[in-house]
């Protein structure tokens, strides 16, 4: 195996042996529709129809557009795999495809099928059953490092995502990923790999509601959570392994091994989903929130909620406007988002409670004229689930906001939940936003959400004042609960969390990678750097387990920062399992949590704390 320190200097392609002299290589030519100040605005289109089943979709057999695939078991297993191999093709390579603006959504109905599917960037693979057993793959949902530019290394294996199948996969099923690449809903009836072939570094993942009937292995896989499944064995941990509501997880020992177990969830739900009924018509389920859960919501045989029928959702398509999917919702639309890249030139509102919002194919919410993406009214039960907002040359106060600001209407019977949705600023375009989401509303539930201000991507779309972001999550209300949190490279703050009765389950975080100098990266109290994590002074109650931040100041490596966690000294603040690690002895993190911890080591090895206080 490759030395630890080299494999990780490969952590992202700038940085890749052989291509030191293109640091600034262009993932993909940008088109005109992506060229930073590009006039993106679509023509006026006239006002949507009045509230009814006409101002949605109108049908349960919708068209969902040219680039969802959906495969029937009567169709010969050598024309679906020619479909998902073009698809691959097309979406495989981590230089030419990683910032394309392709989607796709592979979606089986139910049935037997024997294919491989390898899985792309920006590929949705899911099962159109009510439950996991009702779609049956012979064969493997891979993700690998596929290519040779990656050389033997997943962690840029990004935006691509499995659920609701069962596969009985040839050999163990390998899924090698990193961030916004979730596994849920899966019935493995094997093993589960979750490292690359070549033993390459992957960094960090996310798998639900999942059974595995084989072993778990991590092996190379840095860090990772998983929420709410049942396995048959885990073997293996790097730095942090956090699992909450795992039947088969093994028992806490941080560090050594780096594993933290939590025999329950607090508050959960599984993915709204699309499914088809017995009578072919499409509808969306949406599973009920669970409380102090274990093992996955169907493992009693179906998933406790309700369907919703696609008659009552608006499917939009990339050429609508703003003004169209509003009118939709405004009229008691829920959404639905095929795969694509939609230019916004005004905020998508949110305010009809139990509205849902469910993307299939990484479809990517842009707003090209500086205002907030999306923004969610402070009402009951709203879903959002399977889209990327990726800032626009504009700057954004925010992409999403839940709820406005000083909201306190309690929602503890039926929060507003956010699942696999993902934030990025830059590698595209120059893209800005002073704050990815920001969280106002009480009760909400943040399950498995990657913010990331881009350390690579297309030419001049990348550089400390290119892309700027102050803070990537910030969470005013009270009472929410985060399961799965990746922030990243934000200029300052990575989370600022003001909220009482916090809790966050699983953090990973990388500090931004091209700080000029330590002048330029200084705290408002006059301290080295910002912390990843700052709990607000104010904030008597706050929890947290399962906690990874790392430095890697290529750009400047004497650049320090003074802690990793800053919160204050209340007893009802607590945190477990933290640790730090400087990436190829590129600067340093002085302390763990406050003043308390050791410094980063040397040869890219972890600073652990059990637990603070």
């Amino acid at each position: 195996m490759t030395p630890v320190s080299q494999r990780r200097g490969r952590r992202r392609f700038p940085f890749f042996a052989g291509l030191a002299a293109v640091a600034a290589v262009t993932a993909v030519a940008p088109t005109a529709a992506a060229m930073p100040g590009a006039d993106h605005a679509q023509p006026a289109k006239p006002a949507a129809p009045a509230p009814g089943p006409q101002a949605c979709a109108g049908t349960d057999t919708p068209d969902f557009g040219p680039n969802v695939r959906i495969f029937d078991p009567s169709m010969p297993a050598e024309t679906i795999q020619k479909q998902l191999d073009d698809d691959f093709n097309n979406l495989k390579d981590t230089l030419a495809d990683q910032m394309s603006e392709d989607r796709v959504a592979h979606l089986f109905k139910p049935g037997d099928y024997t294919v491989n599917d390898n899985v792309g960037y920006y590929t949705s693979v899911a099962g159109l059953g009510k439950n996991p057993g009702d779609v049956k793959i012979n064969g493997n949902i891979t993700v690998d490092a596929f290519n040779e530019s990656d050389q033997g290394n997943a962690t840029q294996n990004f935006w691509r995502s499995a659920e609701n199948m069962t596969v009985k996969p040839n050999g163990a099923n390998r899924w090698g990923v990193s961030q916004a690449a979730p596994m849920r809903r899966m019935d493995i009836q094997g093993d589960l790999d979750l490292y690359p072939e070549s033993y390459g570094w992957a960094s960090g993942g996310y798998l639900a509601d999942t059974k595995v009937s084989g072993t778990t292995e991590s092996s190379s896989q840095q860090q990772w959570y998983t929420r709410d499944s049942q396995l048959g064995a885990w073997d293996g941990g790097v730095w942090n392994m956090t699992f909450s509501g795992v039947q088969g997880a093994p028992p806490t020992a941080f560090p050594e091994p780096p594993h933290t177990t939590l025999e329950s969830t607090p508050v959960s739900a599984d993915v709204p989903y699309l499914y088809v009924d017995d009578a072919g018509k499409f509808q969306v389920f949406r599973p009920d929130v669970r409380t102090n859960a274990t093992g996955p919501s169907w493992a009693g045989g179906e998933t406790p909620g309700k369907s919703v029928p696609m008659s009552q959702f608006y499917v939009a398509k990339p050429t609508d406007t703003a003004a169209d999917i509003n009118a939709a919702v405004a009229s008691g639309c829920n959404l639905f988002f095929t795969p694509g890249v939609y230019h916004l030139d005004d905020t998508i509102k949110i305010t009809n409670p139990d509205t849902i919002v469910l993307g299939v194919g990484y479809p990517t919410l842009m707003p090209d004229t500086g205002k907030t993406a999306m923004e969610v009214a402070d009402v009951d039960g709203v879903r959002i689930k399977g889209v990327l907002f990726d800032a626009g040359t504009q700057n954004s106060p925010s992409l999403l906001t839940v709820g406005e600001e000083g909201a306190s209407a309690d929602h503890s019977k039926n929060p507003t939940i956010m699942q696999d949705v993902f934030f990025r600023l830059g590698g595209t375009v120059a893209g800005k936003a002073t704050n990815s989401l920001v969280v106002n509303s009480k009760n909400a539930v943040m399950d498995h959400i990657w913010a990331w201000r881009a350390d690579h991507g297309n030419e001049g779309s990348f550089g400390w004042d290119v892309n700027p972001g102050d803070t990537g999550v910030v969470v005013n209300g009270d009472d929410v609960t985060a399961t799965g949190l990746f922030v990243e490279h934000y200029n300052k703050y990575q989370v600022i969390w003001n909220g009482n009765n916090g809790k966050t389950i699983f953090f990973q975080n990388e500090m931004p990678y091209d700080v000029p100098d330590q002048a330029s990266y200084m705290n408002d109290n006059g301290l080295e750097g910002w912390a990843a994590y700052k709990v607000g002074d104010q904030v008597q109650n706050h929890e947290a387990w399962g906690l990874g931040s790392y430095c890697f100041f290529n750009t400047n490596p004497e650049v320090k920062n003074h802690h990793a966690f800053e919160v204050p000294a209340n007893p009802g603040v607590k945190f477990h399992s933290m640790a730090t690690v400087s990436l190829n002895e590129k600067g340093s993190i002085t302390h763990i949590i406050n003043d308390t911890g050791d410094v980063t080591p040397p040869a890219t090895t972890p600073s652990n704390l059990a637990n603070f206080p």
